[in-house]
């Protein structure tokens, strides 16, 4: 298969103008942002590398049909109508994923299942035999979007979600997700110019997503398989081309990475990690305790951090979230500090304005990544500084 086509990156909420900026970064044509996903184009070559390097993407979709359809007589026909042997034999095991807003179905399971016969019917019909399905972990993901009367088919390049990168083999409660983790360290402008501290790391996401950011090492160098690597036009000469490539476009990190929790097991698990996605040269963990601490550094400092929110983690809010402002007050000048919660009450104890605040998601709960800018000696100072 050569030549341009086009494809649809899926992410996360309010993250769709950074996944744009990777997309072109990487070389991608014709790229438009929509709802939780950019539109973009490229050849087969750059739908391997969109899956290897892109940090806030969560699938690579490769659109293959679009048709009409107004009856589940029209759905069977029109996936019937599809070479599916072109794209997948029939010893490989498939699933189909459908989302929809349609007022011809009303049952995405049911369209699934429908689109399921149709395949296992074309593939029987033209080589007697018939793949299976398998939900849990299949070779092939095909992904049907139905809007109205208007349906799309696609094929799931990437299979499981791209957060999956690989180097996560330990977590805490409540671990955040590592494309969710990668986006926020993105918005928060981190690029790896300065020192970088979580001080309350859990299994160590943000630090090495941190890491990796710095060192523009692929986002998911570490990972082991894709579902492109199951289609018939799999060229896996192409593919390891496009892995040296980007491993060739990796940079030194001059500054340090640095990661605190109080818990034993926390920073235990997040050591583990740390090594296993190859980043023990730049990260640095120690067991502290955040509100006893001191900056680190005696340099520029930025801070990403997820503090525990009082949902999974019972604590008292109030008192701790009055710390978290305590403690950067008193301990953290010359800091750039970004948390993100979804307790919006809580924000109300840190006892800080934030000079920004910009909503996402954290899973289903709406949240905030908010950011504090703690300068050397006081506000005023600083500005009566910038005006001489």
């Amino acid at each position: 298969m050569t030549g341009n086509f086009k494809m649809l990156a899926k992410t996360f909420y309010g993250f769709e103008p950074l996944l744009a900026r990777e997309l072109r970064n990487l070389g991608a044509g014709n790229v438009e942002e929509g709802v939780r996903n950019v539109v973009f184009e490229g050849d087969t070559g750059f739908l391997y590398k969109a899956n290897i390097c892109l940090r806030t993407a969560l699938k690579i979709m490769k659109p293959i049909a679009k048709f009409r359809v107004f009856n589940e007589k029209d759905l069977y026909r029109q996936v019937y109508a599809l070479d599916w042997d072109h794209f997948f034999d029939y010893n490989k095991t498939f699933a189909i994923d459908t989302t929809m807003n349609s007022e011809v179905f009303n049952n995405s399971l049911f369209v699934s299942q429908r689109a399921k016969d149709a395949i296992v019917d074309k593939f029987r019909d033209i080589t007697r035999q018939r793949p299976s399905v398998n939900t849990h972990d299949p070779d092939i993901r095909i992904n049907i979007h139905l809007y109205k009367n208007s349906c799309t088919v696609s094929l799931d390049s990437s299979g499981a979600s791209l957060h999956q990168r690989g180097y996560r083999i330990s977590t805490n409660i409540a671990p955040i997700n590592e494309v969710l983790a990668a986006g926020l360290l993105l918005a928060s402008g981190w690029d790896g110019n300065t020192n970088f501290l979580d001080p309350m790391c859990g299994s160590g996401t943000f630090l090495i997503e941190a890491g990796m950011i710095a060192c523009n090492i692929p986002a998911n160098i570490n990972r082991e398989s894709y579902s492109f690597m199951q289609w018939n036009d799999y060229n896996q000469e192409l593919h390891k081309k496009i892995v040296a490539a980007s491993l060739n476009k990796t940079r030194e990190f001059h500054h340090k990475i640095i990661g605190y929790d109080k818990a034993p097991s926390a920073t235990r698990k997040a050591q583990e990690n740390v090594d296993n996605a190859n980043l023990t040269e730049y990260v640095t963990i120690e067991r502290k305790d955040f509100f006893r601490t001191e900056k680190p550094v005696d340099t520029k400092l930025h801070m990403v951090f997820n503090p525990p929110y009082g949902e999974r983690l019972q604590i008292d809010v109030e008192d701790f979230y009055a710390k978290i402002g305590n403690t950067l007050k008193q301990s953290y000048p010359g800091t750039n500090a970004w948390l993100i919660t979804s307790n919006l009450e809580a924000l109300k104890h840190v006892g800080l304005r934030p000079s920004r605040k910009i909503k996402t998601f954290n899973g289903k709960l709406e949240s905030r990544l908010v950011k504090y800018e703690m300068y050397e000696g006081s506000k005023k100072a600083k500005y009566k500084t910038d005006k001489l």
